[in-house]
C-alpha cells in the first residue's frame, strides 16, 4: 500500500508541496584526458515535500560524514544517492529558488527498484550552491523589499 499517496495531500495542507527539477545521474563520459564528466537526465515539475530532519534521521546518517545544510525530501518516484555498482553519482534536486541539493542518502523507497518512476522515496539532501535565500550578503544601502528590511 502506498501510504505516501494518502498522507501526502494531508501534509500538503500544512506544508505545501513544491515542484522541483531533478537531474538523475545517468553515468559519466570519459574525456580524452581520462577525466570524467557526469551525465544527467533532467526531470521537471516533480512534486516534493521539504521537511527538517528528525532525530531518528540524524541518527541514521550520524556516522556517514555528511556535513552542511541538510533537508529531508519526500519525492514521487525513486531517486538515488551514489550507486557504485551502476557507476552513478547522486541525483541533484533544484528548488524553485535556484538552489541545488545533492541527494546524499536514501532513507526509504517504495516502488519499482532503482529506476522506477512510480512509488515514492524519502531522501537526505545536502545544499550544494547557496542562493541569496540561504545567505544574506547585502552591500551597504541595498534593501530586501520582500523581507521588509534595509541594511545601512
Amino acid at each position: 500500500m502506498n501510504l505516501h499517496s494518502i498522507a501526502g495531500p494531508v501534509i500538503a495542507a500544512v506544508n505545501p508541496t513544491i515542484l522541483v527539477t531533478i537531474q538523475t545521474s545517468s553515468g559519466f563520459t570519459t574525456n580524452a584526458d581520462f577525466s570524467r564528466t557526469p551525465n544527467y537526465i533532467t526531470l521537471t515539475n516533480v512534486p516534493a515535500q521539504i521537511q527538517a530532519l528528525q532525530y531518528t534521521d540524524l541518527r541514521q546518517i550520524e556516522g556517514m560524514g555528511i556535513v552542511g545544510l541538510r533537508r529531508k525530501l519526500y519525492l514521487y518516484g525513486n531517486f538515488q544517492s551514489m550507486v557504485r555498482g551502476l557507476q552513478k553519482g547522486g541525483d541533484i534536486v533544484t528548488f524553485p529558488d535556484g538552489s541545488q541539493w545533492l541527494i546524499a542518502y536514501v532513507f526509504e523507497t517504495y516502488g519499482q527498484g532503482l529506476t522506477g518512476t512510480t512509488g515514492w522515496c524519502s531522501v537526505c539532501c545536502t545544499l550544494q550552491n547557496p542562493t541569496s535565500e540561504q545567505i544574506v550578503n547585502f552591500a551597504v544601502g541595498q534593501s530586501n523589499t520582500d523581507a521588509g528590511y534595509t541594511f545601512k
